[in-house]
């Protein structure tokens, strides 16, 4: 079997730009599409040396395993199956390839998507599968509200104290 291209940049981008394109190119005739989904790469990590992360789309939500010249990769033929154990549960992956992304292996969620509300739980869905790897989703944007650190000496009990007009 061919050696398969190796990802040593974060393949999200790739993986996105391919799926909207099958979307544009008529994935919208698809029998069963969700029309609140879009496309979109979420939480892709290293794990063991390869490329993990979730891509959803209004036909399915995968968790996708690329190479990166790490352990959890394992060439099989296209269109095969091999199970993969990872943390929770062991999964079946299915191989696939595609011209600007090279070999990759799927393991399907949720296909259909139709029980899907929107994109945010569609998301909370992808972030869910890929905290036990390790991701982190980035934080909320906060407001600007910034606490000034209290006087030396003063615990955090008399400061807030304080400011009820306790003393």
């Amino acid at each position: 079997m061919a050696v398969p291209e190796l990802h040593h940049d974060n393949p999200a981008a790739l993986l996105a730009a391919y799926y909207e394109s099958l979307w544009q190119a008529g994935g919208q005739d698809m029998a069963e599409i969700n029309p609140a989904l879009a496309v979109e790469a979420v939480g892709f990590t290293r794990y063991e040396g390869d490329w993990l992360g979730v891509v959803i789309t209004p036909w399915f939500l995968r968790l996708f395993l690329l190479p990166g010249g790490g352990s959890l990769w394992g060439e099989i033929p296209l269109g095969q199956s091999r199970y993969i154990s990872l943390p929770g549960e062991t999964m079946q992956f299915v191989a696939d390839a595609a011209p600007s992304l090279g070999a990759f292996q799927y393991s399907t969620l949720l296909e259909p998507t139709s029980l899907v509300a929107d994109m945010s739980a569609a998301r909370q869905m992808a972030i869910r599968v890929m905290q036990p790897f390790g991701y982190l989703p980035p934080d909320p944007v906060l407001p600007a509200y910034r606490e000034e650190p209290a006087a030396a000496g003063v615990s955090r009990r008399g400061f807030f104290r304080r400011l009820a007009g306790k003393r």
